[in-house]
């Protein structure tokens, strides 16, 4: 070898009184250089596949870690007149969730219940949220919003407010919204139920969405699924709030 691989130096006859294989310039061995640069280069790649695979378990750790911090995030000392209150609310919710899950689907019972009106007007607010998006999201946009918009809220207690117990009971009310749809679907072959403004059977939701989705025979199968996930996330909610109940016990200020 007569160029240096390191420096570039070209080898001239007036060099012979240097060792062949070393630079006459920056005096390195040229094989010795040349062994120690392969060996680098396959040792980066495997260096660099551990520190990936490293960054990616601890990013994955850290991402489950923050989630579960959220959702059971528990203040050093809690008050225990708002403990007390916050298991009388649990209760409450227990008991009228279990309301809805044992009356089914029955406009009479689910219709009849406050939240129905409460959720009545982010139902109508859906449809125009989701105007935008063509006329099958303007109508299917009324029934989306009102079982996303506790949820919304849920994440709000969870990430602004810290509150992991609102958070579980925004999550029963996403449950109460699905199931509060039910009866709406499953009256869509027969558009009976009375809707607001006095509008006529040309306005209901599901009767429009099903026929233009020509999927009528799905209405009941639908409205049972809805129901289901209704009662699933109901049931879920209380879970979530009576452990978050249980972690607070322990931090009760005396």
């Amino acid at each position: 070898m007569t160029t240096c691989p390191k420096c570039g130096y070209q080898r001239q006859p007036s060099d012979h009184h240097v060792m062949a294989g070393i630079c006459p310039a920056c005096g390195i061995a040229y094989q010795k250089w040349l062994d120690r640069q392969a060996q680098n280069q396959d040792q980066q790649p495997k260096q660099a596949d551990d520190q990936s695979s490293s960054f990616t378990v601890a990013e994955s750790v850290s991402l489950s870690q923050r989630i579960k911090a959220l959702a059971f995030y528990v203040p050093e000392n809690v008050e225990p007149l708002g403990f007390w209150g916050r298991v009388f609310l649990l209760g409450v919710f227990f008991i009228w969730g279990w309301s809805f899950i044992l009356g089914g689907i029955s406009w009479e019972s689910i219709g009849g219940s406050f939240l129905h009106n409460v959720i009545l007007p982010f139902h109508e607010f859906g449809h125009v949220l989701f105007s935008p998006f063509g006329r099958f999201m303007a109508i299917l946009g009324g029934s989306l919003f009102q079982v996303l918009m506790p949820l919304g809220l849920m994440l709000a207690f969870l990430i602004k407010q810290r509150d992991a117990f609102g958070a579980s009971i925004m999550l029963w009310w996403s449950g109460q919204s699905f199931i509060d749809i039910s009866p709406y679907i499953a009256d869509a072959p027969y558009r009976a139920i009375p809707l607001i403004r006095g509008m006529g059977e040309e306005a209901h939701d599901w009767g429009n969405l099903l026929t233009m989705t020509n999927s009528m025979d799905m209405a009941m199968p639908l409205a049972r699924m809805s129901f289901g996930i209704g009662s699933l996330l109901m049931l879920m909610g209380c879970a979530w709030g009576a452990y978050v109940l249980y972690l607070q016990k322990g931090k009760l200020s005396h």
